[in-house]
């Protein structure tokens, strides 16, 4: 399998993003890996609240996320992993970026522990990466 086959079926996907009535299927990235964690509805909806300054749609549908790991701790937290990429190496918020997606986390107002995001380069964003809603939002229609 590779770094970005499909790991979760549809039924992991809508819990993870809450649900059959929140459940958007043109609204999730083909790439995106989520755990099937409760936690994870509600930073999916944090990060469609961070936009690319540079492109008006969220980084979350642009398919910047690439997998977001929730993982139980014994005091009643959870922490969380972020893998995400930027449109291009030399995207002008890439030092800024992780610190938003960060933030977003945190703003779950859950028990949220440690938030560890990383920036990969592999592979490389395009656009087939953006959720359908993305790509209708840009009129790029494929």
């Amino acid at each position: 399998m590779s770094k970005m086959d499909h790991v979760a079926d549809e039924e992991m996907v809508k819990n993870a993003v809450g649900g059959e009535e929140e459940y958007d299927e043109l609204a999730v990235p083909p790439n995106v890996e989520l755990t099937d964690h409760p936690l994870c509805a509600k930073i999916v909806a944090q990060l469609k609240e961070v936009f690319d300054p540079e492109i008006p749609v969220n980084i979350y549908e642009l398919g910047l996320i690439y997998k977001i790991v929730v993982s139980e701790r014994d005091d009643e937290k959870s922490d969380v992993y972020v893998e995400m990429t930027l449109t291009s190496p030399a995207c002008p918020v890439a030092q800024e970026m992780p610190q938003w997606v960060q933030g977003a986390v945190f703003e779950t107002g859950e028990a949220v522990g440690n938030v560890d995001v990383d920036i990969v380069w592999d592979p490389p964003w395009d656009p087939s990466m953006m959720a359908e809603t993305a790509k209708l939002q840009l009129n790029m229609f494929t």
